[in-house]
């Protein structure tokens, strides 16, 4: 029975959450395929102006992190990421239509806005649904929506930029949140107990063990009192230095490959999506073992530093070396996502129920913060020097403080009496 629970969970509930993460991360990073195919030249956006438009979209996601974490939290993931779901994909197809500057800056900001609860809010949606032995491959399944979501989207937008500009880019990849916004509706409950398809001795066992792994955690009274736990502001501190690495290489990586090379948009595309195959496998690999070992930290920091030195090797061969610069990008990919299971995974279990979804919203709007001054700096520093090696250097140091952070967090010690009797454990 309770292998026939964990099954039924997985096929049901995950391709939801990874298809709705997916059509987020699809509409927030398409606008580097527009920057490699001449929005700026269009719409006469200089090359500072650029980075900072390019980044504003995580300003926006920033201030709204904790708001829409506490709505999911205390109110509804459903009716939160429904509507969600309807504005970003309104706001991603207004960029095809833009004529100038303003407009455009406008629209990424509000961009920011609607999706920054999307994150928080499907991890506290996770957290209601899966235990502690299956929450980091859980949350990988939720984050898969970022480099599966890049490696086809790198494909499809060279060759939609190809074939019909920037502007019907946006519109056609905006058009499917909008249409998916009224499938989450109809397939989703907020709760294991509102569904139909599982038995209430089924509902019951998975309460009793979520209830379980409650009590084995200290309890904390309110978000102010989480916030301020070490631990908590360590690990904010950890992904905005992990966010500049990463958002940095996502938003420029099309950029870097063009402007690196004589390659066409169609071929730019394809470079532009191996580093999301590796890194997908890498995640896969790296949550399956954290669950298996119920380890986390340990599946975060390696794989963070041998990012900072894959970007430091890049750093040191110069831009005269194109293919095997790109080869050491193909590994820092991988190396940067490959801990994001197991990191979110820490969470929830440092901190009770009551708080660990703005304590979420909290490290997360830290790293839109971080992505903020990743993507713009990167992008300065791209523009400013006309080579990327300035950058390959500027992350390599945000990771390495990354690894140093992630080392610094010390684990909550568990009740092991109450920690013991979770009735799913080992089953």
């Amino acid at each position: 029975m309770t292998s026939s629970l964990a099954i039924r969970r997985w096929w049901t509930i995950m391709p939801i959450v990874f298809i709705t993460y997916s059509l987020a991360y699809l509409d927030r990073a398409n606008f580097g395929f527009a920057s490699a195919a001449g929005i700026n030249q269009d719409l006469g956006i200089s090359k500072g102006l650029a980075s900072l438009i390019g980044a504003l979209f995580f300003l926006g996601y920033f201030f709204f992190q904790i708001p829409g974490a506490i709505y999911a939290e205390r109110r509804s993931v459903k009716k939160l990421v429904f509507w969600s779901l309807v504005l970003w994909g309104g706001c991603a197809a207004l960029t095809g239509m833009v004529s100038n500057i303003p407009s455009l800056m406008a629209i990424r900001f509000v961009l920011g806005i609607v999706e920054a609860a999307v994150m928080p809010a499907m991890l506290i949606f996770i957290s209601n649904w899966f235990t502690k032995s299956e929450r980091s491959r859980a949350n990988t399944f939720l984050i898969l929506g970022n480099p599966v979501t890049v490696l086809w989207m790198s494909v499809v937008s060279g060759y939609l930029v190809h074939s019909f500009g920037w502007r019907h880019m946006f519109i056609a990849e905006g058009v499917p949140a909008i249409i998916w916004a009224f499938c989450w509706w109809f397939l989703v409950q907020d709760k294991p107990q509102q569904v139909s398809w599982l038995t209430q001795q089924e509902k019951d066992l998975l309460e009793q063990t979520l209830r379980a792994e409650q009590a084995a955690i200290k309890p904390v009274r309110n978000y102010g009192e989480a916030f301020r736990t070490p631990a908590v502001i360590k690990l904010c501190a950890q992904y905005f230095c992990w966010s500049i690495g990463v958002y940095g290489f996502v938003l420029w990586l099309p950029s870097i490959l063009k402007n690196g090379s004589s390659l066409g948009m169609v071929e730019t595309g394809w470079l532009s999506a191996l580093p999301y195959l590796a890194a997908t496998i890498a995640m896969l690999a790296a949550s399956w073992a954290s669950d298996k070992l119920n380890r986390r930290k340990v599946f975060v920091w390696p794989f963070l530093l041998i990012g900072a030195i894959a970007f430091a090797a890049s750093y040191a061969l110069g831009s005269s070396h194109f293919w095997g610069s790109y080869a050491l990008l193909v590994i820092a990919g991988a190396a940067m996502y490959a801990p994001y299971g197991p990191f979110f995974a820490i969470v929830p279990e440092l901190l009770p129920k009551n708080v660990a979804g703005g304590a979420m919203a909290l490290i997360n709007s830290m790293g839109a913060l971080g992505s903020f001054v990743g993507s713009y700096v990167v992008g300065y520093l791209n523009g400013a020097t006309g080579t990327p090696a300035a950058s390959y250097a500027f992350m390599s140091v945000a990771l390495v403080a990354a690894v140093i952070l992630t080392l610094a967090v010390k684990p909550q010690p568990l009740n092991h009496a109450a920690a013991l009797a979770t009735p799913l454990q080992g089953k």
